[in-house]
């Protein structure tokens, strides 16, 4: 009896869906193309644009954080972060991808520098970038916890584009939905599913930015070293978890997510938040006196 029960309601799921997918948005009807400029002999593609908007827009608002009273580094500083920063994101991001996603490239090492082919990792990227900026306080004998609160407000931009890149290249779609802006993508079936790259765009990306705005602008975070780190490590880590829910598991890790009860983006964003806490509840104990490196006023 339960299970012939079990068997009508999947029954029923999949009438619903087949009828919420005569009526969703159809990608294909969007006009979208993961190629934005084709050359015949060149192709220039939305993804790798998203990472340089990500990096010259990121830039450009670190240069005016970096220009308040009491920046942890000067402009040349923040110069040099633009090289560390991309390293660290090729890097820690392909290198994580492949780690924690696709271990089976490991069989053919030449493959995970095949960009093209793969994916990349956030978590990792953010790694990378981190040891990049230890790398570079070390050396210029930098408060390394400063600069990590100064980068941390920059990095929604690129949160943002990369995921508007996501929704142009129809790829890391949700799951089944039958909500009224469900999308059929062309890669996951005749199913409407939620569009859950613009789910984290605006969460990771806007909502996110626009609280490290507030903290940076409107309170005395900044002097509090690790307030701003550990608010975005907080931040990014529930907004990723909570949108994991909607958004279905990589295939290859479906078997994972169903023996672990959490996708491994859930896993890897739990640390992000035990250590998003622990830097905002400890930030307090760290308040200092910071004499201006840029600008022109004290700021006690």
């Amino acid at each position: 009896m339960g299970a012939g029960l079990s068997i009508l309601r999947e029954a029923d799921l999949i009438l619903d869906l087949a009828a919420a997918a005569s009526s969703a948005i159809h990608f294909n009807d969007l006009g979208l193309d993961p190629v934005a400029l084709d050359l015949g002999f060149f192709q220039l593609k939305w993804y790798s644009l998203a990472y340089l908007a990500g990096i010259l827009i990121g830039y450009w608002y670190l240069l005016r954080l970096v220009a308040q009273p009491g920046s942890p580094m000067a402009r040349r500083h923040a110069d040099d972060m633009i090289f560390y920063a991309t390293l660290g994101i090729i890097i820690g991001g392909r290198l994580a991808y492949v780690i924690f996603y696709q271990p089976e490239i490991l069989a053919n090492p030449l493959d995970i520098f095949k960009l093209w082919n793969g994916g990349m990792s956030f978590h990792g990227g953010a790694v990378g970038v981190s040891l990049g900026i230890l790398y570079m306080a070390h050396k210029e004998k930098l408060s390394w916890l400063r600069i990590h609160d100064y980068v941390a407000c920059v990095v929604p931009f690129g949160l943002f584009f990369g995921r508007l890149a996501n929704f142009v290249n129809g790829e890391l779609w949700g799951k089944a939905t039958d909500v009224p802006w469900a999308i059929v993508f062309p890669t996951g079936g005749d199913v409407p599913r939620h569009p859950s790259q613009l789910y984290e765009a605006g969460l990771e990306g806007i909502v996110l930015f626009l609280i490290l705005a507030f903290a940076f602008w409107k309170t005395k975070a900044r002097y509090k070293p690790g307030m701003l780190v550990g608010i975005f490590l907080l931040g990014y880590g529930c907004f990723r978890f909570a949108v994991e829910y909607f958004r279905e598991a990589d295939a290859q890790l479906m078997e994972f997510a169903a023996r672990t009860g959490l996708h491994m983006g859930q896993w890897l964003c739990i640390p992000m938040i035990l250590a998003g806490l622990y830097f905002i509840l400890t930030a307090k104990g760290r308040r200092l006196r910071v004499e201006p490196v840029a600008g022109s006023a004290s700021v006690a």
